[in-house]
């Protein structure tokens, strides 16, 4: 038998909340998302072809960055929109089902935790905070060594003492932007309701020359947004130029929400 369609799953409300409309969106797959409820909760859900996403051809297209990218704005536009709304559990890209129906044994077998994990995240929405090195802007070393100056009688010796004497300092810099990067971490942690830190990227994942020291998310309540980001701009500016500090956000809570499984789901 062959398959129409699969379910995509986007996010899971209250099935009571006066959220948007989700078929006035456009989802992954240029399609209309649209609401399953059951026992008080509504998942927002879209049907995509087996084309284009069953496991081969999933696979394939995330090898693909444009189609990636034009997906992975899809999908969080969704997202968006519902959570900025009302409150949401936000599913992480590539949540698929087989049919309609797992989706709702999912709601049905799990209403429970879906609903506490409701409650936790209301009134709230996720900041990121990026921390790098600031190479380029970074004050000397004063304690850096001054063995490197060059010897007219052994200028190989001079070179490596140079390149230690350099390696050296690199290695300070790195980790001491560290320290300063963990402080952050605390003071905005004790500030917002949760906080988390997600393992360093890499510069090929970020785009950026500078090693990244941290990467921390943090739920903050609405109403306590402004004082959470005159807080980081207080520590930005305490810890320039050694460590510069990215904000983004708000977003949607994808670091807070740990949702069960169904099987049926991948």
């Amino acid at each position: 038998m062959t398959r129409d369609a699969y379910t995509w799953l986007y996010a899971i409300a209250s099935a009571a909340d006066d959220r948007p409309d989700p078929g006035r969106l456009s989802g992954v797959a240029g399609e209309r998302p649209r609401l399953l409820t059951s026992e008080g909760l509504a998942a927002v859900v879209g049907s995509v072809p087996p084309s284009d996403f069953d496991a081969t051809a999933l696979q394939q297209h995330l090898q693909d960055p444009a189609w990636l990218e034009a997906a992975v704005r899809a999908h969080h536009r969704v997202v968006d929109v519902l959570a900025q709304s009302s409150h949401a559990l936000p599913l992480r890209f590539a949540t698929l089902y087989h049919d309609d129906q797992r989706v709702l044994d999912l709601l049905q077998q799990h209403r429970r935790a879906f609903q506490a994990a409701l409650e936790r995240i209301a009134g709230r929405m996720e900041w990121g905070v990026k921390g790098y090195l600031d190479t380029a802007h970074r004050p000397p070393d004063e304690d850096a060594d001054s063995t490197g100056t060059p010897s007219p009688g052994r200028p190989g010796t001079a070179y490596l003492l140079r390149r230690r004497a350099a390696r050296d300092q690199a290695g300070r810099a790195l980790d001491d932007a560290a320290e300063r990067a963990g402080q952050i971490h605390r003071r905005l942690a004790e500030y917002a309701d949760e906080a988390t830190e997600h393992p360093l990227q890499s510069a090929e994942m970020t785009a950026v020359r500078d090693p990244m020291v941290l990467n921390g998310a943090y739920l903050v309540g609405r109403g306590r947004a402004q004082g959470f980001t005159d807080l980081l701009a207080d520590l930005r500016q305490a810890h320039a130029p050694a460590l510069r500090v990215e904000l983004t956000g708000p977003w949607p809570p994808y670091s807070f929400v740990e949702l069960p499984t169904t099987d049926g789901g991948r």
